[in-house]
């Protein structure tokens, strides 16, 4: 288990790594989108089969580029970058998504998360804590639920005031919300 700054995220992702940093929401566990062993590391860390995480991206070109088709994207788009996440379809990565075909998704607005997310291609993100859980807070939270089986954690001090993202499935007829977060439709 490392404490890195999150300027050092980057080269740790890149190098496979899986952590647990904060995102725009809240503190995630995290891993490279395009690393297959990461994003199943993850997986098995949080003990999550059949429901998968929330994919960030700094862009939609990111989106489009992992398999997302355009004509999805086109749907919600103008709530992006927000913390709105949308249920959208994803071609082939079934790792990504664990065979359920479709993943929550995000471009984010938070400029030291685009930075990183520039860098890295799009983060694969689950909440630091364990099924049934409260997310944690603070690093020291985070530590508690995962250890050294966290590579690296990035402390950003007491997180409590961030809602988590509002949750939505584009439909025929505009936008079913499955979670009511911090942006109000």
């Amino acid at each position: 288990m490392t404490i890195v700054t999150f300027d050092q995220v980057a080269k740790q992702l890149r190098n496979g790594k899986i952590g647990v940093m904060p995102t725009d929401t809240v503190y995630g566990l995290v891993a490279r989108a395009s690393d297959t062993s990461a994003v199943r590391d993850m997986y098995s860390l949080k003990n999550r089969e059949k429901k998968p995480g929330t994919l960030i991206a700094a862009n939609t070109e990111q989106l489009v580029a992992l398999g997302v088709p355009q004509t999805e994207i086109d749907k919600v788009k103008q709530w992006w970058p927000n913390p709105l996440s949308a249920v959208l379809t994803i071609e082939g990565h079934d790792y990504l998504h664990q065979g359920v075909g479709t993943l929550a998704m995000r471009v984010v607005a938070h400029p030291q998360l685009l930075r990183l997310l520039e860098q890295t291609g799009p983060l694969i993100t689950s909440s630091a804590n364990q099924p049934g859980q409260p997310p944690a807070t603070t690093i020291a939270e985070a530590i508690a639920y995962f250890g050294e089986d966290s590579d690296f954690y990035v402390d950003g001090g007491t997180i409590t005031s961030t809602q988590p993202s509002t949750i939505v499935r584009p439909t025929d007829n505009g936008l079913e919300i499955l979670r009511q977060g911090s942006i109000q439709l």
